[in-house]
């Protein structure tokens, strides 16, 4: 025969273990949260360094033109003999706004192609976003679908390749381009990339 206070202790550990599995849950989640976001979400490796890129063929940006001349569209064959940076945007993408004057400056540089995949985006959209900011890109494929998108394996956008004169991609940069990934990161990308490109014909 058990007295009351022999009975207490029993409730009062069946309510701890009662709450042990949010406990843990709890727990867990913290774990997994640490590890999403810990570090440079731009350092995320990419499957496809150092193979080539995946085989595509976009058409223009319907009505997007420079000089009254159509901006063409991209394609996989463009990509091959010189070195390419692949940017991926969308006139929605917001962080992709910040980003480009950096790619207006850096399409100055005429050792490399500067291109551009336009991401599940309506052309009038993206006409009107590079008519207020400027058309860095000499080439820009429309990937309405995003399907050329999943082949490169874009997270999402704005995303920045480079790729070597030999169609292999050498490099990624996920997110938005800053002074300073721009200067540490990209440019020493495209240098090293441009020290393996094949010398230009004189």
């Amino acid at each position: 025969m058990t007295t009351p206070d022999d009975a207490t202790p029993a409730p009062r550990r069946f309510r701890i273990w009662a709450f042990m599995p949010l406990i843990l849950f709890a727990v867990l989640a913290g774990v997994f949260y640490k590890q999403l976001y810990a570090g440079d979400p731009s350092a995320i490796p990419s499957a496809l360094i150092g193979r080539p890129a995946p085989e595509f063929d976009l058409p223009p940006v319907e009505g997007l033109t420079v000089g009254g001349k159509p901006v063409p569209g991209l394609k996989r064959a463009d990509l091959l003999g010189k070195v390419s940076v692949v940017n991926v945007w969308a006139s929605w993408c917001g962080p992709c706004r910040d980003e480009h004057p950096l790619l207006i400056e850096l399409a100055k540089d005429s050792r490399f192609a500067l291109v551009g995949i336009d991401y599940k985006d309506d052309p009038d959209n993206a006409t009107r976003f590079l008519n207020a900011l400027g058309i860095p890109f000499s080439a820009i494929g429309s990937d309405r679908s995003g399907r050329t998108g999943i082949d490169w394996g874009v997270y999402g956008v704005p995303e920045t390749f480079v790729v070597a004169a030999d169609g292999t991609i050498a490099f990624k940069h996920v997110g938005p381009l800053s002074p300073e990934s721009l200067t540490k990161r990209l440019m020493p990308a495209i240098e090293a990339a441009l020290g393996k490109a094949p010398a230009p014909a004189s």
